[in-house]
């Protein structure tokens, strides 16, 4: 059994169900969008988010999954379905999980659209539920990563960002909707919201884009093309640690490599020995344990059952995937 199987082991019934679910909530009598929309769901991804709440739901409800669950499920990934068409289309991107974007195959007005489809989808999952505590959550959430998909731009243009403040950026950007899968999964099994849950879905959420951080230097193709963070200036935290730590006349030179529009290979070559010669790697790296140590010392704290051996694994698995 590979690492993805032995994390869904414990939830794989309930993840047949949600799938089934999403897919019907997403179907349209419109042609154009309903093609669209069978495009997407062929092309799923990991699913981290959706599993999220599903096991946090279990472990904290003695294995149980009502239907709030479910539709906690199904709100988060209409979510980030969203976020990821409109984020294709704000970085011009042409290629997600190995297959053409949204906006590559039909332009940038039809995707915008699509994802406010999903957009309308989730808002209206929730009211015609009344499920408020579940949206009160995810409205936080779509505002912290707008947030820090904003701070982004800004810092970004200077090339002037310390790591305190990119931690701040990814926490808006990434981990607020880790947290908020957490959070959703426990409070739709009918607990009351805890920090120890919150905290745990940000670190998780912290190692996740650190590790996507160091994917942007990979020679093999991933899910995005590699070089896409560098070729949209945005800073990653081994860029950060290794402008900090270089020479004056090194950090300068890099800095008007990066300043560049467009990057040749030798721009490429040239930043990566740069990281690696300051030893960013490496130091991102230790970066993403130290949390991972963190994350472990809060799941300790949670029932001992399959969900919280799935959630272990899990932590292994984002730092180690290879996409």
């Amino acid at each position: 059994m590979n690492i993805s199987k032995k994390i869904k082991n414990p939830i794989s019934k309930e993840l047949k169900i949600f799938e089934k679910q999403f897919f019907n909530s997403v179907s349209s009598k419109v042609n154009l969008l309903d093609l669209i929309l069978r495009y997407i769901l062929k092309r799923k991804g990991k699913q981290i988010r959706p599993i999220l709440v599903i096991l946090f739901s279990k472990m904290f409800s003695n294995g149980k999954v009502s239907s709030k669950t479910y539709r906690a499920a199904n709100l988060v990934e209409l979510i980030h379905s969203a976020s990821l068409i409109h984020d294709d289309v704000v970085d011009d991107s042409n290629i997600r999980r190995k297959f053409l974007t949204i906006n590559a195959l039909w332009k940038n007005k039809i995707s915008v659209l699509v994802g406010d489809f999903f957009l309308s989808k989730a808002l209206l999952l929730s009211t015609q539920n009344k499920d408020y505590d579940l949206l009160d959550q995810v409205s936080n959430a779509v505002k912290e990563i707008s947030e820090g998909e904003l701070f982004q731009i800004q810092k970004s243009r200077s090339f002037n960002i310390k790591e305190e403040e990119y931690i701040t950026l990814i926490t808006k950007k990434t981990a607020s909707l880790f947290s908020c899968c957490c959070l959703l999964g426990l409070i739709s099994s009918g607990n009351e919201i805890t920090k120890n849950v919150e905290n745990f879905g940000l670190y998780l959420g912290i190692i996740f884009q650190i590790k996507d951080d160091l994917f942007d230097y990979s020679k093999k193709r991933i899910g995005k093309p590699t070089k896409n963070d560098l070729k949209s200036q945005k800073i990653t935290l081994p860029l950060i640690y290794s402008i900090k730590k270089a020479s004056q006349a090194d950090r300068r030179s890099m800095r008007s490599i990066l300043k560049r529009k467009k990057l040749s290979n030798e721009d490429k070559k040239a930043i990566n020995h740069f990281v690696k010669e300051n030893n960013g790697f490496k130091y991102a790296e230790n970066v993403m344990l130290e949390y991972k140590n963190k994350a472990l010392k809060i799941l300790e704290t949670f029932p001992d059952n399959q969900s919280k051996n799935s959630l272990k694994i899990l932590l292994d698995y984002i730092i180690e995937r290879k996409y």
